[in-house]
């Protein structure tokens, strides 16, 4: 497979349904100092809202998966120039591919092209359905089920793409954390 060539070994993804903890998880690498991506769906959802605009998952799927793959490439493009270390992304390139499934679009060749041209660590960080901590926002609008059909969506796209998935445990923020990043090399 293509790679850019820029940092796949720092660029670290984490994916998995909605509502399973990904971003909290997020939040604590970034107070520990690592640097980070934010999640295009939920920004995305916050800025089409505001302004009335098309690009939400409820209105046209489409339109907000080209949003989302516009973001996840400035995403990888601005981590490919920051310092060194490592960088963790909130979903990355592959996720758009897991929504258009989900959704029963077909994926364009260049969602497939970009996937293959924007690469992450071979490792990726799955963040497993958790109805225990499950909860609806202003920008979170699915049912726990459908968060589930997400995680396999997604999950199964970055297999499709070649990644290992690592399963991250159903447990407090700091376990988590520390799981993470054993389980990756840092460098």
């Amino acid at each position: 497979m293509e790679g850019s060539g820029t940092g796949l070994d720092r660029f670290i993804v984490l994916t998995g349904g909605p509502g399973s903890g990904k971003s909290t998880l997020i939040d604590r690498l970034e107070m520990l100092g690592y640097s980070r991506t934010e999640e295009a769906g939920r920004a995305i959802i916050q800025d089409q809202s505001a302004i009335g605009g098309r690009a939400l998952p409820w209105a046209d799927k489409d339109l907000f998966a080209e949003l989302m793959l516009s973001w996840e490439l400035r995403s990888h493009r601005a981590a490919a120039a920051q310092g060194p270390g490592p960088v963790f992304f909130d979903r990355g390139v592959v996720d758009v591919i897991g929504y258009l499934r989900l959704e029963g679009r077909p994926v364009p060749d260049h969602v497939h092209r970009a996937a293959l041209r924007h690469r992450y660590h071979r490792r990726v960080f799955a963040a497993p359905p958790w109805p225990e901590i499950f909860r609806n926002d202003a920008e979170r609008k699915q049912s726990v089920e459908e968060a589930e059909r997400t995680y396999t969506a997604v999950t199964g796209a970055y297999e499709d793409y070649g990644y290992e998935l690592v399963t991250l445990p159903k447990a407090p923020v700091e376990v988590r954390t520390r799981f993470l990043l054993d389980n990756i090399p840092l460098s």
